[in-house]
């Protein structure tokens, strides 16, 4: 059609891409609206691929040093740097570290037993049957096991091992798969669930994981983070905290509760704590350690016990 515009090939495989990222469940909101930005800027310099010059004089080009703002424009364009590397092999890969990223780790919200107790019971008194059956299991399976949220959404039934009471968990943050051991109760719940989902949705299933939303296709991270936090609202959870709590603060949670429950007993934590690493998917326990710092009891042990373990920069921390 004339007066068109005209789409450059990269264009084209950046919104591929972004397609891709949202099927996985990401959320891309900083994504969709920088990496056009990025991609504007290749093709004002006539870049047919990403070079490691090019990444860096974009994500430096009129940002303040001071801000993490330049890390994170890095961040995006090396993971579509990676995405294109399959495509073209003269694409050029930013290595890690070219642009510090300069923030504080966040402190996560910590939610007490009465918190989960009213969580579940909120997501399971939703208006629908489905999206009841699905959040309370969720939010279980979430409290349970201190699995991120994408990975959660990722599971498929075969990746439910219930021979060993295992749950796969595939192609993770760090493109690394593990083994997660649970109770036999996690995983009768999650089997309980498959068989009330499959009884409960009206429309044509088109996804093969685990969680479906009611339309029949795979829960996406937006969604179930505006779920989240709209029970948090509605119930009084978290309302005197400095900072609202998120979905992934179950993960921070179930961390804390495991070393606070080591602590009590009497464990060796610091021997103890590269099994907590594995198990949650870090890929140094450095980035375990910040954990230490989230509940006053720890955060004394830390100072006397672990004084020469040197924790991870709080850009490189794993969460």
């Amino acid at each position: 059609m004339a007066g068109s515009p005209v789409v450059s090939a990269l264009a084209e495989t950046a919104a591929e891409y972004l397609r891709l990222r949202r099927l996985l469940g990401h959320n891309l909101d900083e994504h969709h609206r920088l990496l056009p930005r990025f991609v504007d800027y290749l093709d004002s310099i006539g870049a047919a691929t990403v070079t490691v010059e090019a990444a860096v004089a974009w994500s430096t080009d009129g940002v303040d040093p001071a801000t993490t703002n330049g890390a994170r424009r890095m961040m995006i364009a090396r993971g579509f740097a990676r995405h294109l590397a399959g495509l073209d092999e003269r694409t050029e890969i930013p290595p890690l570290g070219l642009i510090p990223m300069r923030q504080q780790w966040r402190p996560p919200f910590l939610f007490s037993a009465t918190d989960i107790d009213t969580l579940m019971g909120a997501a399971g008194r939703r208006r629908w049957p489905l999206p009841s059956a699905t959040y309370m299991t969720l939010i279980g399976l979430l409290v349970a096991t201190g699995m991120r949220v994408g990975e959660a959404l990722r599971l498929e039934p075969d990746d439910i091992n219930h021979t060993d009471d295992v749950i796969v968990v595939r192609e993770s943050k760090f493109g690394k798969s593990r083994l997660v051991p649970v109770q036999p109760a996690t995983i009768a719940a999650i089997d309980d669930y498959l068989t009330a989902r499959d009884r409960l949705l009206r429309v044509e299933r088109t996804t093969s994981g685990v969680f479906v939303s009611s339309r029949g296709g795979p829960l996406i991270y937006p969604v179930v983070q505006q779920v989240f936090r709209h029970i948090c609202d509605r119930n009084g959870i978290g309302t005197d905290a400095a900072r609202p709590p998120r979905v992934h603060d179950l993960r921070h949670t179930f961390a804390v509760r495991v070393l606070t429950g080591w602590y009590q007993t009497g464990e060796n934590i610091e021997a103890r704590l590269p099994a907590l690493s594995t198990y949650l998917g870090h890929r140094d326990p450095r980035s375990t350690y910040w954990y230490l710092s989230a509940a006053p009891e720890l955060l004394a042990y830390a100072a006397a016990k672990l004084t020469h373990l040197t924790p991870a920069p709080a850009s490189e921390i794993e969460l």
